[in-house]
């Protein structure tokens, strides 16, 4: 059994790994939309995200940081209200303080993406035996990003939080050798080999 296996053992999870988790995204707002998904799954199952999604469309302006930022009390009390909707106003205030604190760097670096993707020289991460399936929960360059978000103002985004992000991004290839995805991302876009870095909550997928 593998990472990548694991991963697709429900439809909605294989769709997803399948047509977005890994490519990598240089994109601003598919960028906001990830790591607003990983602020409000924290806790959670992102299974759960998944199902949520056209949900989290509706309550957040379909990912528009730029609205999203100008979010006030009304608006948090009409996310709440809404049907099927996580109804944790943390959450929801955080995705909303992100959203200005996303701008923010926007701002200072051009874009938000390229912020993010100079801690990878711009490339995507390989990292050694990731391909065989072990996998941690986090490493030295998560907590580092983790750390300087933090700085920064952003909210729920420790380093498993920040790490899932990279993952989901393409900032990081952890598709399995044996998936298909994994070689695709390889041969289409760049890539950087780095090594192993305060590698914490290992799980070896490949037994």
């Amino acid at each position: 059994m593998s990472y990548c296996t694991v991963a697709n053992d429900y439809e909605l999870d294989k769709i997803y790994h399948d047509t977005e988790w890994g490519i990598p995204v240089h994109d601003d707002q598919k960028q906001f939309e990830f790591l607003m998904m990983e602020v409000m799954q924290c806790g959670l199952n992102w299974r759960m995200m998944l199902n949520k999604r056209e949900i989290f469309r509706e309550c957040f302006a379909n990912f528009d940081y730029k609205e999203v930022a100008n979010f006030g009390d009304s608006d948090i009390e009409r996310i709440m209200d809404t049907p099927g909707m996580i109804r944790s106003r943390r959450k929801i205030e955080a995705v909303i303080s992100n959203a200005q604190r996303f701008i923010e760097v926007s701002r200072e670096f051009g874009t938000f993406s390229e912020f993010l993707w100079a801690f990878t020289e711009g490339k995507t991460a390989l990292y050694i035996n990731h391909e065989k399936g072990i996998i941690p929960a986090s490493n030295g360059l998560s907590t580092k990003v983790s750390k300087i978000l933090k700085k920064r103002g952003f909210k729920y985004l420790g380093p498993v939080t920040v790490y899932s992000h990279m993952q989901a991004a393409g900032m990081i290839n952890d598709h399995s050798h044996d998936c298909v995805r994994y070689e695709l991302i390889n041969s289409n876009y760049p890539t950087i080999e780095m090594p192993c870095d305060d590698e914490q909550g290992v799980v070896d997928f490949s037994e």
